[in-house]
Order: structure tokens, then C-alpha cells, then sequence
């Protein structure tokens, strides 16, 4: 049975299953690079930038920006390639089930499970940050137990103590004291867990609907980076950006953690962790199944939702770190107090509005990514389909599986910090881009006269680059998101033993060949 591991799933069996598909065929090509577009502009711009500046690249975040999207252009060109003639749901998965073997394609699919979950669960946290300071404008406050998770509350209270700010932390909440429960301080953040029922909601309904709310969130938070790059610019003070790369040194958070920053390696460092802000490009291919015309409109809305969204990222990077000095840049919303701090309060309304519709995309983009990749996992047999490759009879989706991870997602986000869940998600996209990168040169060596629609040029240069930028970026990540990673697969190789490689659906046909 050992060679079930290496099984590759035939090309011609997922065309077979297209022709199959219960799912309907509703997006074009604008609302395939809106889905991309939904998914990058988001935390990053919004959220991610913050950190990225204060605590690793300082005013070169904008070179990170650049190397994290070098990384992502050798990776969507190979993505272009596989969805152009394997345009079926799944993503990488299906990618590695077609070209390693049903063992790499487990292990990758899981990965994408961890990467859209806890990016789901991310960009609510940040939903609910920027929801905070929108509710501020109209001097509406809650107590800090209610926006945040027990940690991230925790820590607020501890370095606002520690620097003797405990009146500028009271002035933005109503109560900052923690409540008790059973001898342990308790938070729950409320609006993170909310959003993400919200849109487990609209999911269920339908993709057209997602789409539709998509489509628009996007015009807004399109409309609104443009306006943060022009209004921005005149509030620029060029000394903000002296040292450009700051020398590499050390610091020590409220809780006692060091962290090392600054200097080239900070930039690469920085890279890896704003590449948070990149995830989204892939998830176009997690819905070939539902395109009109996936040969060519998916390709298309890879590599379009991908330039588009480096260069608005890079401007926006120089705004900010412009306009704040980056030891002084707010981590919880960066753009919006940046604004604040130069007493545009007009501009922080604005801001503050996009964040939440950009951020509202980003999760609808995720979840629905997520369910589509347990859809196609289940297909294979490997997961139970009754409860993740059930379609809805009426709206035509997987809904038991959007419920499932709706609640999953939703007490992820009201109980875990960020800065964790973000380092989560970076080191398993990583992961999935560098196998998509041997995946699509390993399908050149064995299948070279495939037709392909589209073909990654240079591909002998691509696939290595790909590999070697993404590889590189994870080595900068610290042991803790690593230790995630091994222990997050190995609880999927349990899973897989004692159900998937019982249930696959290749193994069946495999044994009747073989009979």
C-alpha cells in the first residue's frame, strides 16, 4: 500500500470531475482579479504595515514589499501555469495530487486549511481593531475585555504600565480592567467573532452573493488607497525616512520577549512577515471550479490582483513611514492614527470606513478559499464528503463545511492574538508556494507536450527563484512559527493514516485496476 503515497491523480480524472461539478460557473474575469484584489488589499496595507515598519524593516518596509513580492511573482506565474489546464477547485492541492502524489497532496491541502483559517481568523482580529477606532469618532467606547482577546488585552495593560500611559490606554475604552473567571483573567473579542458569522452567513447563500458584497468592498478600499497615497504624499517628512535602513539591533516588549530588527536582515525578515499581506492571489485558483472561463480568466486574475496590489503596497509603505517616524507608528491601526496624528480627523473617517470594508473582503476571500479546499480534499475521498463536499441543494454550496469553519474560525479570532495567528499563516503559504514551484517543473519534465494555455516563461529560471525567495523568506521566521508547522502537519498525518488513506477515492480505483 506504500505506493498509494506516490498515486498521482490523472489529469483526465479532474477534467471528469469538472464536467460534474454541482457548483455553479458565475465568475468572469474582473470578478475572478476582484476576488484577488479583495484578498491582498487588506491587513496588509491596513494592519500589517505597522509592525512590519516598527519592529523589523523601519522606512525600508517598502523594499520588504518588494522582495515579498518578487517571491509571489516567480510563484503566481507557476500557479498561472497549473490553473490555465488544471482549472479545477483545490489550489496547490490539486496542483501536487496531479504531479507528486496523494501523500504531498494531503499535506499541502492541510497546510492550505491552516493558511486560510487562521488568515480568516487574522484579518477579523484587525476588523475589529479598526471597528474600535471608527466607533472612537463618535466617542463610542467598550471595555477593552470585549475588542480584544485575553493576551493582547494583557499586554496592553502591562506596557501602558510600563511606560506610565494607563491614561491614554483608559481614553480609548471604557473599562480597562479584566474580568475574572474561575481565577484567570478573561477577554473575548466580540466583533471578530461576530464578522465572522456574519460572513459564514453570506457564504452559505451563495458565491454570486459573496461575489456581489466582494465587488464592492473592493471600489471602496481601491478608491480609499489611492486617496491615502494622494493626501498622504503632502504630509510627507523625507527626515522620517533617515536612516532608511536603520542599523540592526534589539528590543524587549512588556512581557519580557527580545526581538531582533533592522538592518538587510530585517528587510528579508520584514518580507516574511508582511507577506501576510500577499495571501490572496492564490485563492483565485481555489475557484477555477466556479469560473466561466478558468483556461484564461484565471491566469489572468492571478497575475493582475498580483502587480496591481505590489505597487499600491509600495506607495502606500513610503507614505506612512513618511509621515511617522517608525519607532512612533501605531501597530493596531498604522494608517488611521497616522492620519490622526496630522489632525486630518476627515481622513480617519475615510480610513477607518475602507479598513472595514477591506477587511470585510479579505475574510469573505478566505472562508470562502477554505471551504472550497475542503470541498476538493472530500471529493478525493480523503476527508468525509458528507460533511465536507456536501453542496446545498438550493444555494448550491458546500455549506456544512462554511458552518463548520465559521465556528472554528470565529473562536480563533475572539481568543487568539494577531501577532501568533499571522505568523501562522505566513510560514504555511510559504510552504505552499515553494511546492507549487516544484510541482509545475516536476509537470514539465513528465508531461512536456500537455497543452497549456498559458506557460510560466523561463520556467528552468522561475521554478528555482521561486523556490530559493520563499525558502529563504521562511528560514527568517522564528522557531515558534516552525514548531507550529510540524506540530499543525503532524496532526494532519494522523488524520490521514487513520482516515484519509482508508477512504481515498484513487485508492479504490487503483485496487479495481489492479483486480
Amino acid at each position: 500500500m506504500s505506493s498509494q503515497l506516490w498515486t498521482r491523480k490523472p489529469v483526465e480524472h479532474f477534467e471528469a470531475e469538472m464536467k460534474e461539478s454541482k457548483l455553479s460557473r458565475v465568475l468572469s474575469k474582473f470578478g475572478l482579479t476582484s476576488l484577488g484584489v479583495g484578498a491582498i488589499i487588506g491587513a496588509g496595507i491596513f494592519v500589517m504595515t505597522g509592525v512590519g515598519a516598527k519592529e523589523y524593516a523601519g522606512p525600508a518596509l517598502a523594499l520588504s514589499f518588494v522582495v515579498a513580492g518578487i517571491g509571489c511573482t516567480f510563484a503566481a506565474l507557476c500557479y498561472a501555469e497549473f490553473a490555465s489546464f488544471l482549472p479545477v477547485e483545490g489550489s496547490a492541492y490539486a496542483y501536487s495530487y496531479a504531479t507528486i502524489g496523494e501523500l504531498f497532496a494531503w499535506i499541502i491541502g492541510w497546510d492550505l486549511i491552516l493558511e486560510y483559517g487562521m488568515a480568516a481568523s487574522a484579518v477579523a482580529v484587525g476588523w475589529s481593531g479598526y471597528l474600535n477606532k471608527f466607533l472612537h469618532l463618535f466617542n463610542v467606547r467598550l471595555p477593552i475585555w470585549l475588542m480584544n482577546d485575553p493576551f493582547t488585552a494583557k499586554e496592553a495593560i502591562a506596557d501602558a504600565t510600563q511606560k506610565g500611559t494607563l491614561n491614554t490606554l483608559a481614553s480609548q475604552y471604557s473599562d480597562i480592567s479584566m474580568p475574572t473567571i474561575m481565577g484567570f483573567d478573561f477577554a473575548w473579542n466580540v466583533p471578530a467573532f461576530l464578522i465572522i458569522w456574519i460572513l459564514t452567513a453570506i457564504l452559505v447563500r451563495g458565491i454570486k452573493q459573496a461575489a456581489n458584497t466582494n465587488n464592492l468592498m473592493v471600489v471602496i478600499k481601491v478608491v480609499v488607497v489611492f486617496f491615502i497615497i494622494i493626501l498622504g504624499a503632502q504630509y510627507i517628512n523625507v527626515d522620517n525616512w533617515s536612516p532608511f535602513i536603520p542599523e540592526r539591533g534589539a528590543y524587549t516588549d512588556a512581557l519580557g520577549n527580545s526581538h531582533h530588527a533592522y538592518g538587510m536582515l530585517g528587510i528579508v525578515a520584514g518580507a516574511a512577515y508582511i507577506f501576510f499581506a500577499y495571501i490572496g492571489f492564490d485563492t483565485v485558483s481555489t475557484h477555477a471550479g466556479e469560473a466561466k472561463n478558468p483556461q484564461k480568466d484565471v491566469p489572468f486574475g492571478i497575475i493582475a490582483s498580483l502587480i496591481v496590489c505590489t505597487i499600491l503596497y509600495i506607495l502606500v509603505a513610503l507614505v506612512l513611514t513618511g509621515m511617522v517616524n517608525y519607532k512612533d507608528i501605531d501597530i493596531t491601526a498604522p494608517i488611521a492614527a497616522a492620519f490622526g496624528a496630522v489632525g486630518l480627523k476627515y481622513a480617519v473617517f475615510i480610513i477607518s470606513v475602507a479598513a472595514i470594508a477591506g477587511l470585510t473582503s479579505v475574510t469573505i476571500v478566505m472562508l470562502l478559499g477554505q471551504s472550497r479546499i475542503f470541498y476538493a480534499i472530500s471529493k478525493d475521498g480523503l476527508l468525509p464528503k458528507k460533511t465536507f463536499g456536501e453542496v446545498h441543494p438550493k444555494f448550491h454550496t458546500p455549506w456544512k463545511s462554511n458552518l463548520l469553519i465559521g465556528g472554528i474560525v470565529s473562536f480563533i479570532a475572539a481568543f487568539t492574538p494577531i501577532d501568533s495567528i499571522s505568523k501562522m499563516v505566513n510560514i504555511g503559504t510559504l510552504l505552499a508556494f515553494v511546492i507549487v514551484c516544484i510541482a509545475v517543473w516536476v509537470m514539465r519534465k513528465k508531461e512536456p507536450t500537455r497543452h497549456r494555455p498559458f506557460k510560466t516563461p523561463a520556467i528552468w529560471f522561475v521554478a528555482p527563484m521561486g523556490v530559493l525567495f520563499n525558502l529563504g523568506m521562511m528560514l527568517t521566521l522564528e522557531w515558534q512559527n516552525w514548531a507550529r508547522l510540524v506540530g499543525w502537519l503532524a496532526i494532519g498525518l494522523i488524520i490521514y493514516f487513520a482516515y484519509g488513506k482508508k477512504h481515498s477515492v484513487m485508492a479504490k480505483i487503483m485496487a479495481k485496476e489492479k483486480a
